[in-house]
Formats: structure tokens, C-alpha cells, sequence
């Protein structure tokens, strides 16, 4: 697998529309390496591609997959009252991303 690159963080976060400083960037980097070392050390224990991969860490979990029931839910009406402000049927949410910062 090859390394995460300067290039690839800043690509990633200029999707993600959280542009990072050089000094960011580096500190993912340094992460990414330290995350890639410990993979690493997991991939040279013997045998590791035989282990069963498992699905919960414990071995007396128990679960039960309950049916798929229709109920019948809450009025939207109802719902929409709690809101603050709305438009329709949308609930109008503060911005969390500064227009300025968006990346086109």
C-alpha cells in the first residue's frame, strides 16, 4: 500500500471542505505514519491471514434480530412545532461553513 502524501491530505480536505494549514497537514501526516507502523506491526504476526475476522470482542455475545414491524409515527405537524424556524416541511439549521471557506 503506498503512503499518504501531502498532496493526497490536502486533496482530501478540500473535499471535505476543511482546508488545512501546512502545519495541519503535517500533523495528519505524522498520524497517518504513526497508524501505518502500527498496521505494520499487526501484519507480521504469523498467521494473522488465518485468524477468523470476528464480528463483536466478545465471545458470549448474543443477539437477536428483531422483526421488521410498520409503526406508526409521530405527526409531522407535531415534530415541526418544536422547531425554532422552518420553512414547508425543512427545518432551517445554523451554517456551519463559513461561504468564504466552501472550495469550488
Amino acid at each position: 500500500m503506498s503512503k499518504f502524501t501531502k498532496e493526497m491530505v490536502d486533496d482530501y480536505a478540500d473535499k471535505l471542505l476543511i482546508g488545512l494549514t501546512s502545519e495541519e497537514n503535517k500533523q495528519v501526516l505524522d498520524e497517518f505514519e504513526i497508524i501505518d507502523q502500527n498496521i505494520d506491526l499487526i501484519n507480521q504476526i504469523p498467521n494473522i491471514s488465518e485468524v477468523t475476522p470476528m464480528t463483536h470482542c466478545l465471545d458470549n455475545f448474543i443477539y437477536e434480530l428483531r422483526e421488521d414491524v410498520v409503526e406508526e409515527s409521530v405527526d409531522i405537524d407535531d415534530l415541526l412545532s418544536n422547531c425554532d424556524d422552518y420553512i414547508n416541511r425543512e427545518v432551517r439549521v445554523p451554517r456551519v461553513v463559513d461561504k468564504n471557506d466552501i472550495h469550488e
